[in-house]
Formats: C-alpha cells, structure tokens, sequence
C-alpha cells in the first residue's frame, strides 16, 4: 500500500510550489494596479494641473491665450511611467496633436509638485521657435 502512493509527495510539492508563484505574480500585478492609480491621481491634481501649465507658459509666454502657440493640453496616460529616480514620468499632448508632446520628469520636493527634466517634440521645438522669432 505505501508503494502505491509514492508520487504523492512530488505532487504535493509541486501543487505547493504553483500555489506559492501564483501569488507572487497576483501581489507583483496588484502592486503595480495600485501604483498606477496612485501616479494617476497625484497627476490628475490641482497642483499637477498647475505645474503643467506653468510648464506650457514657460515654454510659450502667452501660452492659453488667443496669441499664444500652446492652446490646449491633454495628458497621455498610456505612456505615463514610475520613473526608477522617483517621480512619475508624463506626457502632454499639445492641442490633440500627438506630435507635439512635452516630455518630463513631476517629482515632489519638499511637498511640492514640481517638473524636472523637460523634453519636447522636435515639431513643438520649431514651431516655438518659429513664434518666438516673430
């Protein structure tokens, strides 16, 4: 009789090692749900707002304004990223138009939402320039 049941210590085991990697990978995607809701609500706060468009005005003075180059913006939440650095790497799309993008780095420093890094498209690049040499 107990040579019949040999295998049942191996199946135990494995069964016991499936069970423990499942929910490894449920506690990894449930930490990465919360984070993502996380960076999505301190993006879609006032004070992000603000600092966007403090960013926009930096770049076109007379950004939001009948004159100004920059109009609208929209925040790409599909490329929104944990940076390794700390902070939340965004995306601004510059009046519906995907080729135009600001690019940078919202970090909170000393309680408060500021960008770091900035980088745009080089099609907002010219077009500013364009602006600003008129």
């Amino acid at each position: 009789m107990k040579k019949n049941k040999w295998w049942l210590v191996p199946l135990i085991g494995v069964l016991i090692l499936l069970g423990i990697g499942g929910k490894l990978v449920i506690d990894k995607q449930n930490k990465a749900e919360k984070l993502q809701k996380e960076m999505i609500e301190v993006v879609k706060s006032e004070e992000a707002k603000q600092e966007f468009q403090e960013v926009c005005k930096n770049l076109d003075s007379r950004a939001f304004t009948s004159g100004g180059l920059i109009q609208t913006y929209k925040i790409d939440y599909t490329t929104m990223r944990h940076n390794p650095m700390g902070g939340i790497n965004v995306v601004l799309i510059i009046n519906n138009d995907e080729e135009l993008t600001i690019e940078y780095t919202l970090n909170k420093n000393n309680g408060k939402l500021e960008a770091g890094g900035i980088n745009y498209s080089g099609k907002l690049a010219e077009l500013l320039e364009e602006d600003h040499n008129e």
